[in-house]
């Protein structure tokens, strides 16, 4: 009959894996090793209990053995020194080595260590004209920042005078003595140093930065647009402890333009025209991004009609072909008309006698809009 459940003493459930149980025992292993407790009675009866446990389960025939019932091997004697644990490897290899049980530890306290963390982003807005967006621009950019501590080089600690640490005598380790084992650690005092403990800088508060002011020279190119952001790499906050820097990202405006409007890499534009240019067609010239630009205007052109240039509109940013320049016709009259210029346009709608909108059904009523009896709303000039 068994005297114990070895499962409890290692606090599984039955039926735990091969891997569960080594972790297991590594965890109270290294809580109830005699050596850890030198003259703990009951910590040296308790890891008894582990070690047979766990030699017992870690065994495929001495776990089936023990799972059936039947009689498994003794457990290994245990004395208090050093020697009377057989860590070593056996022909099985389930024995750990005292020294993988505390290379587990620190390990574990090593991934607790802070890592390096980078310093924080930075974030400003920058007004551009229309012309310099199309064209790109340098600017002088002032950046108020956290940087490296220029009189601590970011320790965040003074030096201090020379002279060996008082608490370690200058070895930087201090060492202490538990049963048959000596421990030896890093002196606290002075940080493993072996020298006096230097002490936090003042100017920066010991956190190794400092405000600072500084210009950035920024190039933007040609094509950006309203709303865009742009990178600057490695001008935001220092990172402390000798981190890397953040970036500055600059958020553009681009001021609107009287006679462009942009849609991606394309421009928009509206050209008046004279009726005659219209009816006749011209070649006009008209303003471009970047110049004078001359627009072939067909015969017959309606107000509204929209001709497309392609390659005349914005840069683009990616690096592919510029954006096209598109431009809407829009007719315009004389203000005033002399009784000849009047005669004329009298004299062309009579020739062509082409209406250009379609006459309502006005039930029998004269539609003759030239005619002296024809009553006409007058209209809100908008």
């Amino acid at each position: 009959m068994l005297c114990m459940d070895f499962f409890i003493v290692l606090g599984l459930q039955h039926g735990a894996s091969e891997a569960d149980i080594r972790r297991a025992y590594r965890r109270l292993a290294r809580r109830f090793h005699p050596d850890i407790n030198p003259g703990d009675r009951a910590a040296e009866a308790r890891f008894r209990e582990i070690l047979e446990a766990y030699e017992t389960l870690i065994d495929p025939d001495r776990r089936s053995r023990y799972e059936a019932g039947q009689p498994v091997m003794a457990p290994t004697e245990v004395r208090a020194g050093f020697e009377g644990f057989d860590f070593s490897r056996r022909g099985s290899d389930h024995a750990v080595t005292f020294g993988d049980l505390f290379g587990e530890v620190l390990r574990e306290r090593d991934a607790r260590q802070p890592s390096i963390e980078r310093g924080a982003d930075l974030h400003q807005e920058l007004q551009l004209s229309f012309e310099e967006s199309f064209s790109g621009t340098s600017r002088q950019v002032t950046v108020t920042r956290r940087e490296t501590c220029r009189i601590c080089a970011g320790s965040g600690r003074t030096r201090s005078a020379a002279g060996a640490c008082v608490v370690c005598e200058g070895a930087g380790s201090t060492q202490s003595v538990r049963g048959h084992m000596v421990f030896s650690r890093r002196c606290t005092a002075c940080a493993g140093s072996g020298q006096q403990r230097p002490r936090p800088c003042e100017p920066c508060g010991g956190s190794g930065l400092e405000m600072r002011t500084d210009t950035v020279s920024v190039r933007l190119p040609g094509g950006v647009a309203d709303g865009e952001t742009v990178r600057v790499e490695g001008r935001g906050n220092a990172g402390p402890r000798g981190g890397p820097s953040g970036d500055l990202y600059l958020l553009v405006h681009v001021a609107a333009h009287p006679d462009f409007r942009r849609e991606r890499d394309d421009l928009h534009t509206i050209v008046d025209v004279g009726i005659h240019e219209a009816a006749l067609g011209a070649r006009i010239a008209i303003r471009g991004p970047d110049g004078a630009l001359r627009l072939r205007v067909p015969p017959g052109t309606q107000s509204g009609q929209r001709f497309r240039l392609s390659g005349r509109g914005m840069p683009s940013t990616r690096g592919g072909d510029r954006g096209d320049l598109l431009v809407e016709v829009r007719m315009r009259l004389p203000a005033v008309l002399d009784e000849r210029s009047k005669e004329l346009l009298r004299e062309f709608g009579r020739i062509n006698g082409v209406s250009a909108r379609p006459s309502p059904d006005l039930r029998g009523e004269s539609t003759a809009e030239t005619s002296d009896a024809f009553q006409a709303d007058e209209g809100e000039r908008l």
